[in-house]
């Protein structure tokens, strides 16, 4: 069974494909919040990804460019979205494939097919791709290490980025950090949040301005990425 993930809000769309592609063994899941899409990946051993470009909130060409940064994964565009620029940028990316919409769905379990016929034993190598992160999380110490050094970290510095790592690629709010973290007071403002976030980003060098890690999530909170 090959399983694919598609990260589509058109839902009814999602649902006809998944229903067609059932019959040549082709497993979907679909994931409409492109915000979870990619930390849905480690999830399970998937073969393939089908993305749409228009999602909400998050445009797919950076979704296209996190699922690159951390998997060796099949990617097939599957877009409304003509324009020469997106394809050539999807492409760029790391895109394998990009199916215009409306297509026939016949021609997608086609590309689905062809494209796993050049992996070894027609599957994914996601896996197999190391990824080295800067950013670690090391449970059985209680520690974060940036690049193999030991951070040194307030009670509260070391709550929200550990919370941020573990929730890693998905937008969390600043209530979120307020009411999970016990070295914060749940009388805190959001101000105070963004203070001890701008204490982080010093210590581990990240430029609020082009941010490598912590990316400031308009009217939300924060998303960390690596």
């Amino acid at each position: 069974m090959i399983k694919v993930l598609m990260i589509e809000d058109d839902l009814e769309l999602a649902e006809i494909l998944t229903e067609y592609l059932e019959q040549f063994d082709i497993e979907v899941e679909t994931v409409d919040d492109p915000f979870i899409g990619v930390p849905t990946l480690s999830t399970k051993d998937y073969d393939l990804v089908i993305l749409d470009l228009t999602l909400p909130g998050l445009d797919g060409l950076e979704v296209c460019k996190d699922i690159r940064k951390r998997y060796d994964i099949p990617i097939i565009i599957s877009s409304a979205r003509h324009d020469i620029d997106d394809k050539v940028m999807a492409l760029e990316y790391g895109a394998d494939d990009y199916m215009p919409k409306p297509y026939d769905p016949r021609e997608l379990q086609a590309r689905i097919k062809s494209l796993l016929r050049r992996k070894p034993d027609g599957k994914s190598s996601k896996r197999s791709k190391a990824i080295k992160k800067d950013l670690i999380y090391d449970e059985e110490k209680s520690l974060i290490f940036l690049k193999n050094s030991e951070l040194s970290l307030t009670k509260a510095e070391f709550g929200i980025l550990k919370f941020l790592l573990n929730k890693e690629g998905s937008v969390i709010s600043r209530d979120e950090l307020i009411y999970n973290i016990d070295a914060i007071n749940e009388d805190s403002t959001y101000k105070s949040i963004d203070v001890i976030i701008g204490r982080i980003r010093n210590k581990i060098g990240d430029n609020p301005k082009s941010p490598k890690y912590i990316h400031s999530i308009r009217g939300i909170g924060y998303k960390l990425t690596q």
